[in-house]
């Protein structure tokens, strides 16, 4: 079949007109810029709303979605709004409403949501608007209060078959107290959250002085409050930007150096600057750490929940100063971030750039405004009010006729017409009248109505006062932003700093200084470190059981201290893992801050530490002693690739009871006997031996007996002994036994390997020495529960016998660590 073609109609040929294209992309700009600016992007300097927020807090308004009813899905809210009010697409309503529900984005949110919302810095995104649900949160009805009292204006929706209003009523500073992000065409907008209680002081002040100055205005708005916490670092960009509505300023994470366990320091993570979010800092720091751009760091976790709160935890690594590394922290990742303000905001539909006092002016005329319509528009209904009821008293006073004038008439609009003729009545009185049941005309009502028009007089003058006077205006425009801060108001969360501490880093090394330190140990197997090259002073006075010191090494901080065990083993432990004592004014610092050392060794079952010595090559090295009498010198040849290897090979079941450092080799080694003898002999004569060797005969033992106490003694002149006897049958801890404190300087020298001298003579039912020890007076003792028990003044008789103690004890120790070289506590 052929095809035919027709031309169309003279009226319908094509028309080509031509237009400049440089006008047409000027118009059409321009037409796209001014939508962009006033319709999605600035928020109104009066309440702080751009109009995707003021038409969702206002359409929830409207759809009873206060705080007292139930949450709705946040999807019917969606399409309430976007098809009566918001032209634009879902997704853009359905942001707004999430970024008005976060606690971390609003420092007073504005919607009270249920569901996923997101996380901070946008890690999580929220869930689907079908699964969330929303309701407006308690704040936020101060924003819309009265909003029915033609406070504001109302303008046509998109396609004018509905109004919405052009400002909210906005009983606090939105603007100021929950900021306002956005970019618009050629300009943005950057403003910070404020603390609610301090921007409605500063509003209150600027109310009763309105020509307040700036630097007045700062005193109640030190500086924004951001909704994370954090700290603000440097005040001077905030100054510029509450001075000229520009300015920069940066946050800092909120950072505690804690333990995080008993050998390892930790920073932990509490608060992250504005819109930071965790993940975000931790995949930073691991890219730092695995590019070695970043040091000092062992471990890192994300313990955030949402019982506690946000908790990161960087772990450290031992010789690391926490400062130092934090400082890093800050330079390299978004645990310090900038903040940029820029106060841009419509002002009688212009933009402009405000500083504190300009915005804070805007709201406050904004608030007076608010208020003298709601007077206004409330005198005029009181007073609509007062006419109707003036109305119904005259016919109340006259009733039988009102009601004969009505049964007379024909029909309502007759009897209406005879009501105002013989009364004076208005239409709407009459009406009014036609309307009321008979049974309201009682004299009971009419009492009512006397009443009711009294307090109506009295409220149409109250608010006539309010319009006539501007001083009273203001004064209740201030007392209510006093309520509402009475019941919004929390305490400030961000600190403030004036200085960055920029400087602080260029002083702090990165690793700790390798500097003079002690390790103490005492009878109770607590260790630590003190500070200093001199060792800590005496306590005054009995305290504790943790006061008497075991065992004092002088070292340094990056140094390495053995750890010497009963079963023969020394193991490495650098001295920069142990606790840092806390400094107490010269005195010894008390090792209850220490730790149990078994959180640096692991231990064999029935395997203790017996001392600490020092691993410097140098120096005559350290003796031992064991239970069964055996006296070992270990040269300091310590194998630099182990950390765990044997310095003595024991027989039998035999144990090390005491290890001391030496200094000078001249030292005087002692034992003590469960028989009560004491051998002192010089330790020049044990020749060193090396760590596999089992050393040599110390002490001559009787059969059944054993060694209580051993170690070296390096000032013999300063030196007491002390000996506690009981009986060897007596069940454990049944005794207390008695004490004898005497001079060591008593006690003669004599040969190696023989039996010593007698220290002891029992009292009547003893047969067995139960304690002894030899060290630095004075001398401590404790009991069980750790509370110190006296013991008794020296005495010279080496051979005497004791004093029955009080209470049972458990220790002994020296009550000084200046005493160079000392041994552990009893071997009991």
């Amino acid at each position: 079949m052929a095809r035919t073609t027709s031309r169309p109609p003279e009226d319908l040929a094509e028309k080509i007109i031509d237009i400049d294209v440089s006008e047409e992309m000027r118009g059409s700009f321009l037409e796209y810029a001014y939508s962009v600016i006033y319709q999605r992007a600035l928020p109104d300097a009066r309440d702080g709303m751009k109009p995707v927020q003021r038409r969702i807090l206002y359409q929830m308004n409207e759809m009873g979605l206060r705080p007292d009813r139930g949450h709705v899905k946040c999807a019917r809210v969606v399409g309430e709004v976007m098809g009566r009010l918001h032209p634009h697409g879902d997704s853009a309503i359905y942001d707004a409403l999430v970024r008005l529900s976060q606690s971390f984005a609003m420092r007073v949110p504005l919607v009270d949501g249920h569901g996923n919302f997101g996380s901070l810095g946008g890690d999580d995104a929220p869930a689907a608007m079908r699964y969330t649900e929303a309701r407006l949160d308690r704040a936020a009805e101060l924003l819309v209060s009265g909003i029915d009292e033609d406070v504001v204006d109302f303008k046509p929706n998109y396609d004018g078959q509905e109004t919405e209003p052009e400002v909210l009523p906005a009983a606090f500073p939105n603007l100021l107290v929950n900021g306002a992000s956005g970019i618009a065409v050629g300009m943005a907008t950057n403003m910070a959250p404020h603390n609610l209680g301090e921007v409605i002081a500063a509003a209150r002040h600027l109310i009763a002085h309105p020509e307040a100055t700036l630097e007045e205005l700062t005193e109640f708005v030190p500086g924004p409050d951001l909704p994370t916490g954090g700290t603000i670092v440097g005040l001077d960009g905030i100054r510029d930007a509450y001075r000229a509505g520009r300015g920069t300023f940066k946050t800092r994470a909120s950072v505690a150096i804690e333990k995080v366990s008993a050998r390892r320091t930790g920073l932990i993570v509490t608060e992250l600057p504005y819109n930071v979010g965790p993940e975000k800092v931790v995949a930073r720091i691991k890219e730092l750490v695995q590019s070695k751009k970043l040091q000092g760091i062992s471990d890192l976790k994300d313990l955030t929940d949402r019982t506690q709160g946000l908790r990161l935890v960087i772990e450290l690594k031992n010789g690391f100063n926490p400062e130092a590394v934090l400082e890093d922290l800050y330079r390299l990742t978004p645990m310090e971030e900038s903040f940029g303000i820029n106060n841009v905001a419509l002002v009688e539909g212009q933009p402009q750039t405000l500083g504190l006092r300009e915005l804070l002016q805007v709201y406050v005329g904004h608030r007076l405004e608010v208020v003298r319509r709601r007077s206004e528009f409330r005198r005029r209904k009181r007073r609509e009010r007062l006419h109707l009821v003036a109305g119904l008293l005259v016919a109340l006073l006259d009733i039988d006729r009102v009601i004969a004038l009505i049964r007379e008439a024909d029909d309502t609009a007759a009897a209406r017409e005879s009501l105002m003729a013989a009364y004076s009545l208005s239409d709407i009185q009459a009406r009014y009248i036609l309307d009321t049941p008979l049974r309201r005309l009682t004299r009971f009502d009419r009492l009512e109505l006397e009443t009711e028009r009294d307090q109506l007089n009295n409220e149409i003058d109250e608010l006539t006062s309010i319009l006539e006077s501007d001083k009273k205006l203001r004064r209740v425009v201030s007392k209510e932003l006093g309520d509402v801060s009475k019941k919004f108001a929390t305490p400030r969360r961000t600190q403030l700093r004036e200085s960055d501490g920029a400087s602080r880093a260029a002083v702090i090394p990165l690793e700790m200084a390798d500097q003079p330190c002690h390790v103490l140990m005492d009878v109770d197997g607590q260790i630590g470190r003190s500070k200093g090259a001199a060792p800590p002073q005496m306590y005054d006075g009995l305290r504790v059981r943790h006061d008497a010191i075991a065992v004092s090494v002088p070292t340094t901080s990056r140094s390495d201290v053995g750890l010497v065990t009963d079963l023969g083993r020394m193991i490495r432990v650098p001295v920069v893992e142990l606790p840092e004592l806390p400094d107490e004014g010269g005195e010894a610092p008390p090792l209850a801050s220490g730790l149990p050392v078994t959180e640096f060794v692991q231990l064999e079952e029935d395997e203790r530490v017996v001392s600490v010595v020092s691993m410097d090559a140098a120096g005559p090295g350290f003796v031992l002693g064991t239970v069964g009498g055996v006296v070992k010198r270990v040269s300091p040849d310590y194998p630099p690739n182990k950390d765990d290897f044997e310095v003595i090979t024991l027989k039998d079941d035999d144990r090390v009871l005491g290890v001391s450092q030496l200094s000078t080799g001249e030292e005087d080694l002692a034992f003590v006997t469960s028989e009560a003898q004491l051998l002192r002999f010089p330790a020049s004569a044990v020749r060193p031996q090396g760590r596999p060797a089992g050393g040599v005969a110390g002490v001559r033992l009787p059969e059944e007996a054993r060694v209580l106490w051993f170690g070296a003694v390096s000032s013999p002149d300063d030196a007491v002994v002390v000996t506690v006897s009981g009986a060897a049958n007596a069940l454990e801890g049944s005794q207390a036994g008695a004490a004898k404190v005497t001079p060591f300087s008593s006690y003669p020298a004599k040969g190696r390997a023989t039996g010593g001298v007698r220290c002891h003579r029992y009292l009547k039912g003893e047969d067995t020495l139960l304690m002894a020890w030899i060290g630095r007076a004075p001398a401590r003792a404790a009991r069980a529960d750790g509370k110190p028990v006296r013991l008794p003044d020296t005495t010279e008789r080496r051979d005497g016998s004791g004093e029955p103690l009080p209470r049972a004890i458990v220790t002994v120790g020296s009550g000084r660590t200046d005493f160079g070289i000392t041994a552990p506590g009893p071997g009991a």
